[in-house]
């Protein structure tokens, strides 16, 4: 087998927003046979613009996760091409066990951008080959950001979804995403000690040990604020996004989902505690 190239031809998604920023890219690599690396939304001039730039046959379609920004292309680009779409499973998938007893429990909320319709037509697990005559991935599980997120390992390089970007930090929105499984999947990155990190928003990553160092510290200080704010009062997630984030009053609601991501990781580890049952509404104190 020929080494990869190095270069992933990489088109960007017309979808941008706070969120996404630039937009949604999405990779090509391969020659006869191409992989396509989270299709992004079902935009049919997006979708066009992968076939062209395939050159070769689509072979497959692989997505980090089943957010729509990501996933909803797949579906759309299989009937195009015929190639199958390959993920985690569906956007439910992968959950923790804490987040699949608080979502059992009737924590509500969450879901921004999940693609409830999105079926894959072969799952993957951690450590799963794919590959083409000119290419390889690994398919690496990396939950934090939503339960079935993957990223895929091909040769020195990362395709890393959303679970690290160079632009912004990585949205936890409980129950999809869990803190200590996105701590655990940065510290399996770091371990891997790639020579770059392709994330699905954003520029590639061309330091990565510095850029994963720079988010676990954000989430470290983040934490902190956190409790200094519950010492001086108690407050549920809303109250505490406003107090501790200086942001447009349009991206608090996304503020408040990564507050509440904080405050489960603090009650599991019994630093803080809600008044009586757990909801996305409770209000915690510090203990």
């Amino acid at each position: 087998m020929s080494t990869p190239t190095k270069e992933p031809r990489r088109i960007l998604a017309p979808n941008p927003s706070p969120l996404t920023g630039a937009g949604t890219n999405s990779f090509l690599i391969g020659t006869d046979e191409v992989a396509v690396i989270d299709p992004g939304p079902d935009d049919p001039a997006h979708l066009a613009a992968l076939v062209e730039a395939a050159e070769g046959t689509i072979s497959h379609i692989l997505v980090t996760h089943a957010h729509r920004d990501h996933s909803a292309g797949a579906a759309t680009l299989s009937r195009m091409t015929g190639a199958p779409v390959l993920a985690f499973g569906d956007a439910l998938s992968g959950r923790s066990a804490v987040m699949t007893r608080l979502a059992e429990g009737g924590l509500v909320g969450g879901g921004e951008g999940l693609d409830m319709q999105f079926r894959p037509d072969r799952l993957l697990r951690d450590g799963d080959l794919i590959e083409g005559p000119d290419w390889r991935l690994i398919a690496l599980h990396t939950p934090g950001h939503c339960g079935g997120h993957l990223c895929f390992l091909w040769d020195d390089q990362l395709f890393c979804g959303d679970i690290v970007m160079g632009w912004s930090s990585t949205i936890i929105s409980p129950p999809d995403g869990d803190l200590a499984d996105y701590f655990r999947s940065l510290d399996r990155i770091a371990a891997l000690s790639h020579r770059r990190l392709l994330p699905a928003h954003g520029e590639p990553v061309e330091h990565p040990m510095q850029r994963i160092e720079e988010l676990a510290a954000h989430r470290r200080a983040r934490t902190a604020q956190i409790l200094a704010a519950l010492r001086a009062a108690p407050d549920d997630a809303a109250g505490l996004a406003r107090r501790i984030y200086d942001i447009p009053p349009h991206l608090l609601p996304a503020a408040a989902r990564n507050v509440l991501a904080h405050l489960i990781a603090l009650a599991t580890l019994g630093a803080v505690r809600p008044a009586g049952e757990f909801t996305a509404q409770s209000r915690f104190e510090a203990l």
